[in-house]
């Protein structure tokens, strides 16, 4: 037998919790070949088994079958490409089900004591990709990949921290908004500049890192806010997203 670093059948059952004979299954399948074997026939693997064995997990954990794990293995992507690919997938959905653990918890507290549901934290992190086509069609694939990459990176603190800061311009618009603040007025300016500030926190968003989103970009959001209900539903309707365009709108023809 070579000097590689080798593994028993027995420590990699020992080490990942499948029996030997679910190895000598997969051996025998072709999904999990032994490296190599000693005069008794044991089965020995090296650290590109261990890769590979890994993978297999990982999809397995996702719940794909045995057969067409086998089938994704033997395409030209490496093991490596195959493996980042599903961590991915397995990124999300921890992401997901920590989310909904977090939202399930606030409802039952809030039901306990007798308070109101929220339904945006009732559904928080059902699907944190539904605007994944939406996004790569209007700012390009980039800008979702950098933007999606920054997010998972964040704490579940950073999270709520951003989130909290998200909200609370939003209140603040509304609340503008409602008390008939003149979108020309330095309140809305000062409104429109920290809208900049936020847009430019984040990774993937033209003009990131550089203090000034472009105004093409601004401007396109501003319009997107009144055209889209979606949107401007955060603004309180109609009225409040054409307050944050035309604030908006200002803020850019006269900014330095």
């Amino acid at each position: 037998m070579s000097k590689r670093n080798l593994h028993s059948i027995q420590e990699v059952a020992a080490e990942t919790g499948l029996t030997s004979r679910t190895l000598r299954h997969y051996d025998a399948i072709g999904l999990l070949p032994a490296t190599e074997l000693n005069h008794a026939q044991v089965r020995y693997y090296d650290d590109q088994a261990l890769l590979r064995l890994q993978t297999i997990l990982v999809m397995r954990e996702l719940g794909l079958p045995l057969d067409e794990i086998a089938q994704m293995l033997q395409s030209p992507q490496s093991e490596i490409d195959v493996l980042e690919t599903h961590l991915n997938r397995l990124r999300t959905k921890v992401d997901q089900l920590s989310q909904m653990i977090s939202s399930s918890e606030t409802t039952i507290s809030n039901l306990k004591k007798g308070k109101s549901i929220k339904m945006s934290e009732m559904f928080e992190g059902f699907d944190h990709t539904k605007y994944q086509d939406e996004v790569e069609q209007r700012w390009g694939k980039k800008a979702y990949a950098d933007s999606d990459k920054w997010w998972r990176s964040m704490s579940a603190e950073e999270r709520e921290s951003w989130k909290q800061r998200q909200n609370q311009l939003i209140a603040d618009w509304r609340e503008a908004a409602e008390a008939g603040i003149k979108p020309d007025s330095p309140e809305a300016s000062a409104l429109a500049a920290r809208q900049e500030a936020w847009l430019g926190s984040i990774p993937g968003a033209p003009g990131f890192g550089s203090g000034k989103v472009p105004a093409a970009y601004l401007l396109g959001l501003a319009e997107m806010y009144v055209a889209d209900p979606r949107f401007g539903a955060n603004y309180g309707g109609l009225v409040g997203a054409t307050f944050v365009k035309d604030a908006i709108t200002f803020y850019v023809s006269n900014r330095k």
